[in-house]
């Protein structure tokens, strides 16, 4: 019997030690399976190194592209004179590398945009001064030749000259909240047109030009801010505040727009003669290596003509260049990822229907289309003007996975990157080496150093210790597939089984998605999921015993401009006719219980839910809508009307909304937000919840205090993720 005892013990012993870790809720909300990853990079001009802030943020370190090995600690806040520093945020290099600009005490504004306190350092010398002793600075910028700093603070412009005691000057002075912004976007340009600073040095560094938005016509939105917690208002103990900034929502007046210059010597300020309408952007100004020529792109309200213009910066006349129109609208990647080089510039359009590189000069002249076929290009890295080479990024072969190529004046294309998934890059200065981001759905990020003919030449990160703790812990199972919805059209989708799966078991269903214009959710990549880490928050709904599923469709990119465009002017109708077919799909499969099917999403994601589980067919059991915008009509200009026109043009379009879909709500629904939501604002679910409250249409809803469309800070998430988790619980695994 002892013997017997003993083999029993020993075999659950063996169990035991076979058993893998369950994952918790705190394991994704906690950041406990993060994966490793290198930030902060600057490629140096040497074109054989690259700096970067090291992990303690106490020393800026450079490093060889070839070896990877560090070469020399360029900064050390123990080393550095005059100035005593805990740690650094962040750092800019000085053209010629013998100054840098340390960046500390740093205050987040909007998305892009931040305060900072910088300081100057001089590399030979270790000495730190301020950049400037009277208040914080947003966005500084070093003179091509070194010795001057512009940056902005409440909203002017001021330049500081480092050869003349870094004397500092004021170059505009009309600057004034909520009226007029010098140099820096407004909200919606920042939010819509993703960047931070709107101004520019003349090659020659003689001139300056900035965008000047004029918002003071811009209707204003307030918002309500109390005490809370995690951080704790205490000016707000006994009466709420409020934060008032200038949004203008779709259809009304925008900013008004203009270029301006600065002689630097003489001090002269002109404004560019630019043919623009009135209620037209200026999404980016450039100055090229020409100090003559300035580059102007503008659009049109409806953002479907795309203008280049080159501009001279004393005569203040405007030549157009380049014109790109489209029958919908222009994507980002026009005037985000164009390039300028000594007498040409390289540009994405979609004008053959996929996103592609073509080459100009600057006269206008198209010299060729580099990249052609039907896949995207996804990213440009650069051109070696001596060997005639472009480098770019593309999904190539499949929408759902992108690699790095390099393709040459006749035409001869290299693929540089040699495992399936997705890779980025990041070139050095002579186009010599990169680095290189690669991943699949379930591999997280390896950090590898490559020439410029795909060999590897070091591994930096491998996330070996994450991929360990991964194989120690019962995780679902992924895969990815396809379908064809009674309309005929193909989509792509991925699947998480939990571990356990048992094919002659009927699983109720969380399908996730987003499904906003141009975005991707199903790739083979480590940034799947909900919380984008490998789909952690999905595997830990497949140990709850659901199967899980996120589904890309119509209006999503990587699949050329006509699937992306064809929801153009009715955004929501198909996105959830194509969510809606989905769960029909799925409820097909033997091993899928179509009667327990629930869709979340967050934003888009959340106003999509909405949509689909109104679309007329009762197909989910519940939802849950996170920061849902709930009508177009609340939403800003620039996004809503890339998309859908004004209202005063497309009224019908901006009707098919969650509002007025709400007596058409099927499934029990969440709805959560955060009351200071400064993107997609509270009012949203304020008024969606009315008309689900005149519907007669009972509802959850879960708000949370001083918190914006991140919903973060604090326990926030981990509540938030929990809450879903439960809902879902209850709805679906109830008996």
């Amino acid at each position: 019997m002892k013997k017997l005892i003993s083999l029993i013990l020993l075999c659950m012993f063996s169990l035991n030690l076979q058993a893998k870790n369950v994952l918790t809720m705190e394991d994704i909300t906690r950041g406990s399976f993060r994966a490793q990853a290198v930030y902060g990079w600057t490629p140096s001009k040497d074109g054989e190194s690259f700096t970067q802030i090291s992990a303690d943020r106490q020393r800026i370190v450079r490093n060889s592209f070839k070896t990877g090995e560090e070469i020399e600690t360029v900064f050390d806040v123990n080393t550095a004179r005059n100035v005593k520093l805990d740690y650094i945020d962040g750092y800019i290099m000085s053209p010629a590398e013998d100054n840098i600009l340390i960046q500390t005490e740093t205050q987040s504004i909007y998305r892009h945009s931040y305060t900072a306190v910088f300081y100057i350092y001089n590399v030979r010398n270790k000495t730190l001064v301020p950049l400037s002793e009277n208040g914080p600075q947003q966005v500084p910028l070093f003179s091509p030749d070194g010795t001057m700093v512009a940056f902005v603070r409440n909203n002017n412009l001021f330049l500081v000259k480092l050869l003349y005691n870094n004397a500092e000057s004021q170059v505009t002075k009309d600057g004034k909240y909520n009226e007029i912004l010098n140099g820096i976007p407004d909200w919606v340009n920042e939010e819509e047109f993703g960047y931070s600073r709107a101004f520019d040095f003349s090659a020659d560094s003689q001139m300056l030009a900035w965008i000047r938005f004029d918002e003071s016509q811009v209707p204003e939105f307030n918002f309500s801010l109390y005490k809370g917690a995690a951080p704790a208002y205490t000016d707000y103990a006994l009466y709420p505040g409020a934060y008032s900034y200038k949004y203008p929502v779709a259809g009304v007046d925008n900013a008004k727009v203009k270029v301006m210059t600065f002689d630097i010597k003489s001090r002269a300020t002109r404004t560019i003669d630019l043919p623009l309408e009135a209620d037209g952007y200026i999404p980016r100004i450039y100055f090229t290596k020409d100090p003559d020529k300035l580059a102007v792109m503008t659009l049109n309200r409806h953002q479907n003509r795309y203008d280049i213009y080159m501009a001279n910066p004393r005569s203040c006349t405007a030549q157009l260049i380049v014109r790109d129109e489209a029958p919908q609208y222009i994507k980002e990647p026009a005037y985000d990822d164009i390039r300028f080089y000594d007498k040409n510039f390289v540009m994405m359009s979609e004008r053959d229907g996929y996103n592609h590189l073509y080459l100009y000069n600057f006269n206008g002249q198209l010299i060729k289309q580099i990249t052609k076929g039907e896949f995207e290009v996804t990213a440009f890295y650069g051109w070696d003007e001596a060997t005639n080479t472009f480098y770019y990024g593309s999904n190539e072969g499949s929408p759902l996975r992108k690699n790095v190529y390099k393709i040459d004046g006749k035409g001869r294309k290299t693929r540089l990157t040699s495992k399936d998934g997705t890779n980025s890059a990041l070139f050095s200065a002579n186009m010599k080496y990169f680095l290189n981001n690669w991943s699949d759905a379930n591999t997280p990020y390896v950090f590898t150093l490559n020439d410029n003919n795909g060999k590897t030449l070091k591994t930096l990160v491998d996330n070996q210790r994450l991929n360990d703790k991964l194989a120690q812990t019962e995780l679902g199972t992924k895969e990815f597939f396809t379908f064809t919805t009674s309309e005929g059209v193909q989509l792509n989708g991925f699947m998480i089984k939990p571990a356990s799966f048992d094919a002659s078991k009927k699983y109720p269903v969380v399908m996730h998605q987003y499904s906003g214009p141009g975005s991707q959710q199903v790739t083979d990549s480590w940034s799947i999921g909900a919380n984008g880490n490998g789909g952690l928050f999905e595997s830990f709904l497949c140990s709850e015993g659901f199967i899980c599923v996120c589904v890309d469709g119509r209006g999503t990119g990587g699949r050329g401009a006509e699937f992306e465009k064809c929801t153009y002017l009715n955004l929501g109708v198909k996105e959830s006719k194509d969510q809606v077919e989905t769960a029909i799909y799925l409820g097909t499969l033997p091993y899928i219980d179509k009667n327990n099917i629930a869709i979340w999403g967050w934003s888009y994601g959340g106003f999509n839910t909405l949509m689909s589980m109104s679309e007329g067919r009762p197909v989910f059991k519940c939802g849950v809508a996170v920061a849902p915008p709930t009508s177009w009509r609340y939403y800003d200009t620039i996004y809503t009307e890339r998309f859908m026109r004004t209202p005063q043009e497309n009224s019908k379009g901006y009707d098919e909304c969650p509002i007025s879909r709400a007596k058409n709500l099927s499934g029990n629904l969440l709805l959560c937000h955060g009351l200071a939501d400064d993107n997609v604002h509270f009012r949203n679910s304020a008024e969606y919840s009315e008309s689900l409250v005149q519907a007669d249409k009972q509802f959850e809803m879960q708000v949370y205090t001083n918190r914006n469309h991140g919903i973060g800070g604090g326990n926030t998430r981990h509540h938030l993720y929990t809450r879903i988790n439960n809902f879902f619980v209850s709805n679906l695994m109830k008996k």
